[in-house]
C-alpha cells in the first residue's frame, strides 16, 4: 500500500529538487496560510495528504510544527503550490483563491488594516512588507492613478513558479479590496515565465 501511494506522488523527485534549489527563504506564516486554505477546502484529511506527499519527497514537514516568523526554503512554496494543484485537482481559480485567503487571515490582516489605510500608503509601504516575508525579489508599486482607480505593481528577481503568479493575483486583489472596500480586479500583464524580464500586475479598484 505504501509503495503504491509513493508511486502516485504527483511531483517527481527531479521536479522537487529543481524547485527546492530556488534561491531564497520565506517566513513560516506563508505555509501556515496554505495549511489554512487546504483545511478550508479539503479538511484535516487534505492537510494530512499534503504532509504525506511532502514526506514521500524526503521533506517530512508538519504544518503544526512550523514557526510563523522563522525562515524556510522559498522553493518549498513552489512545491506546495504544485502539490495543491495536482493532489486536489485545483484549477487556477482555486490557486488564486488561496492568495486571496492569505490576504485575509491571521495577523497579516491586522498589519494591513493598521498601516494601509489608503492606496497611497500601500504604495509607500508594500516594498517594505514584501521584504519582511521574502528574502528575495523586489515588489514595487510603480504607478498609482487615484482618479482612474488603478495601480501597477512589479515584482523583479523572483522567478519562483508560474503558479505563484496566479496566487499573487489573488493576494494583491485581496489586499486592495481590504483597503478600498470595493470590487477589485487584478491581472498579470507581464510575466518572467512568458519571456518578460519581470512580473507586472495591474490592479483596478
Amino acid at each position: 500500500m505504501e509503495k503504491n501511494a509513493e508511486k502516485k506522488n504527483p511531483v517527481s523527485e527531479k521536479e522537487f529538487k529543481e524547485m527546492m534549489a530556488t534561491k531564497g527563504e520565506t517566513r513560516g506564516v506563508t505555509f501556515k496560510n496554505y495549511e489554512g486554505f487546504i483545511l478550508q477546502e479539503k479538511g484535516k484529511e487534505g492537510v494530512k495528504k499534503m504532509e504525506e506527499a511532502l514526506a514521500q519527497l524526503g521533506y517530512p514537514m508538519k504544518f503544526g510544527e512550523l514557526h510563523g516568523w522563522e525562515f524556510y526554503p522559498l522553493g518549498l512554496e513552489a512545491v506546495i503550490l504544485v502539490l495543491m494543484k495536482r493532489l486536489f485537482d485545483f484549477g487556477d481559480d482555486k490557486i488564486e483563491e488561496s492568495g486571496f485567503f492569505a490576504s485575509r487571515v491571521g495577523f497579516i490582516i491586522k498589519i494591513f488594516l493598521s498601516h494601509f489605510v489608503s492606496m497611497k500608503k500601500f504604495v509607500e509601504q508594500a516594498p517594505v512588507i514584501w521584504r519582511k516575508f521574502y528574502s528575495e525579489g523586489v515588489l514595487d508599486l510603480k504607478e498609482l492613478n487615484e482618479e482612474k482607480r488603478y495601480a501597477i505593481a512589479t515584482v523583479r528577481d523572483f522567478p519562483l513558479h508560474p503558479l505563484h503568479c496566479i496566487q499573487l493575483i489573488g493576494y494583491l486583489r485581496g489586499v486592495v479590496e481590504m483597503i478600498t472596500g470595493g470590487k477589485v480586479t487584478c491581472e498579470e500583464t507581464k510575466c518572467f515565465f512568458k519571456g518578460d524580464g519581470y512580473h507586472e500586475f495591474i490592479v483596478r479598484y
